[in-house]
């Protein structure tokens, strides 16, 4: 093991984990790739999972619900993860989601999908803040720039494998599915000795000021939790509207690409940003004009809804390493449950009110969920004010 890497996992030097490492930052954001486009490959074929199921595609926020709900356990996977130390909840993480995705296809009925997507849930709940601590120990004194290019492999994940499954399920079939798992189970081998080590919380360590952190962690909880109640609701219900609309599978799967993949430079750009103006100006800026191109969105028709859907991803998205940074900020003696908090909590909050979206959807429609979800990220932004807003330079 090299010097710098002794120093990540001992302190020891104090220069090395000043450095940013950048080759092992991509290796963990690839990981971080496998990991997410495997949790996150099903609204892409969600209408023809659940036809092949026959079950009605108003049941699309229920299933992703139980695929999303998981993510709560970030809170005590981190916590966990923070006492033991290692890099063992990375491996399960990616491992156990990307087998359990494998189950969407072979399941035969909904009552074992279910448990399948559950399942993909709590490993996903295990990988992120083992990782998301590890990818801040690697990114030195470039916290926000390090946050992003971590965030950047789960995005490019989210957005790519749904489209890449339903290719595979348009010319092969679902069945084919488990073919996804493949590259997890290759990149495991060769990557997990160059993963960070986190060090043990040491047993006399300062503990939790709850008391403390209980009004910044709430309204974290709170902004994260609708920002993330945006995006679930804008991926879940887009391919069920083009779906009923006429439009192919692809097509629904690609509209999840272009939100995603593009979304990607505002999730470098956001970061980058707020190491130069602040956190709080880029999270309020950015609600805001999430709310303005999810409207125009919905009141255009034709190519250009592509293009305000690609700026629209890179709005919504330029909020979350900065939403993982306070968490972590506002926990300094748990970084990962920082982590869990921010992410994972309110990932889990917003899949329990992504089930209740159900029945807007069944009472006028997915475009109305769509119009909801305006208002949604247009409270963020209010909530955002109320944030600590970090320096200008992240230290």
């Amino acid at each position: 093991m090299s010097a710098t890497s002794s120093a990540i996992e001992t302190g020891a030097t104090a220069e090395a984990v000043q450095a940013p490492q950048y080759k092992r930052l991509a290796g963990l954001s690839w990981l971080h790739f496998l990991n997410d486009g495997s949790a996150n490959y099903l609204p892409g074929i969600l209408p023809a999972v659940l036809l092949g199921l026959h079950q009605s595609t108003q049941l699309a926020g229920s299933v992703m619900s139980a695929l999303l709900i998981g993510q709560a356990l970030q809170v005590f996977s981190g916590w966990f993860a923070d006492q033991i130390g290692g890099r063992w909840f990375i491996i399960c993480g990616v491992l156990g989601s990307s087998l359990a995705a494998a189950m969407i296809g072979l399941a035969p009925n909904i009552w074992l999908l279910i448990p399948a997507l559950v399942l993909i849930g709590i490993s996903s709940a295990l990988f992120h803040p083992q990782a998301l601590a590890g990818a801040r120990s690697l990114s030195g004194t470039r916290r926000g720039l390090g946050m992003s290019l971590f965030l950047v492999g789960g995005e490019l994940g989210r957005g790519i494998w749904p489209l890449i499954a339903s290719l595979v399920v348009v010319y092969w079939g679902l069945h084919y599915l488990w073919l996804l798992a493949l590259p997890a189970l290759v990149s495991v081998a060769l990557l997990w000795k160059q993963l960070p080590v986190q060090p043990p919380r040491h047993p006399e360590a300062q503990p939790i000021a709850w008391r403390k952190h209980i009004g910044p962690m709430s309204l974290l909880v709170a902004f994260s939790l609708l920002r993330a109640l945006t995006i679930f609701g804008v991926v879940t219900y887009l391919p069920v509207l083009w779906h009923e609309r006429g439009h192919d599978l692809t097509q629904g799967a690609g509209l999840i690409t272009v939100l995603l993949v593009v979304g990607i430079i505002g999730n470098v750009g956001g970061g980058h940003l707020s190491d130069r103006i602040g956190r709080r100006a880029v999270l309020f800026g950015s609600s805001v004009l999430g709310a303005l191109l999810l409207t125009a969105f919905l009141l255009s028709h034709g190519f250009e809804q592509w293009l305000i859907l690609g700026v629209l991803g890179i709005a919504l998205f330029a909020t979350m390493p900065l939403s993982v940074i306070i968490g972590q900020d506002i926990f300094p003696e748990n970084r990962s449950l920082g982590s869990g908090i921010s992410l994972g909590l309110s990932n889990g909050l917003a899949a329990v009110c992504l089930a209740g979206l159900d029945f807007v959807s069944a009472a006028r429609g997915p475009d109305a969920v769509l119009w909801l979800l305006v208002g949604v990220i247009t409270l963020a932004g209010l909530i955002s004010l109320k944030l600590p807003s970090g320096a200008s330079r992240s230290t």
